[in-house]
C-alpha cells in the first residue's frame, strides 16, 4: 500500500469489501476520502482500517501506509548522500533533468487539450501567457499560482 492515490482505490476495493466493509461503505469512504484535504489513499486507507478495527485499526493502516514510502526514501536519500561526491551520481540527476522537463511538458499538453481548457479559451490562454511572462520574470511560482487564481476568478466568470 502507498499513498499513491487512484491506483490504490482498486487495491483497497479487492482487499476490504466483502471483508472489512460493504461496497455501498466503501463508496461513502471513497466519496468522504475526496472530499476532505490530503492524501485520498491515505485517508481511505484510514477508513478501511476504522472499519475494521476501529481506532487500533486506524494507527495500523496509517503505518502501513506512510511506513513503506518513507524507507524508500530514506534509502535513496542515504544512498545519493553516499554517493554525492561521485561522477556517474551527476551524470545521472543530470540525465533526470530532460526526463523531467518533457514529463511536464507532456502533462501540460494534456491539460491544454482537455475539455476544461478548450471551454476558458482565450481568456485562459492570456492566464497562461501571463504566467509563462512571470516564471520567466523569475516570480516565485506560489505568488504565480495564487495570481493566476484571482485572474481566473476575475476573466473566467
Amino acid at each position: 500500500m502507498t499513498t499513491s492515490g487512484p491506483s490504490s482505490v482498486g487495491l483497497l476495493y479487492k482487499e476490504s469489501v466483502g471483508t472489512i466493509m460493504t461496497e455501498a461503505q466503501f463508496i461513502e469512504a471513497v466519496g468522504l476520502s475526496n472530499v476532505l484535504p490530503g492524501s485520498e489513499a491515505l485517508k481511505l486507507a484510514m477508513f478501511v482500517g476504522f472499519a475494521a478495527d476501529g481506532i487500533p485499526g486506524v494507527l495500523i493502516s496509517l503505518l502501513g501506509a506512510i511506513l513503506p514510502p518513507t524507507v524508500i526514501m530514506l534509502t535513496v536519500v542515504t544512498a545519493i548522500s553516499r554517493f554525492k561526491g561521485e561522477a556517474w551520481l551527476g551524470n545521472f540527476i543530470q540525465g533526470l533533468s530532460p526526463a523531467v522537463g518533457v514529463l511536464v511538458a507532456l502533462v501540460s499538453y494534456q491539460l491544454i487539450r482537455s475539455d476544461t481548457s478548450k471551454t476558458i479559451g482565450k481568456k485562459g490562454w492570456l492566464i497562461g501567457l501571463l504566467t509563462a511572462v512571470a516564471l520567466l520574470l523569475k516570480v516565485p511560482s506560489p505568488f504565480v499560482l495564487i495570481g493566476a487564481g484571482i485572474l481566473g476568478v476575475i476573466l473566467l466568470r
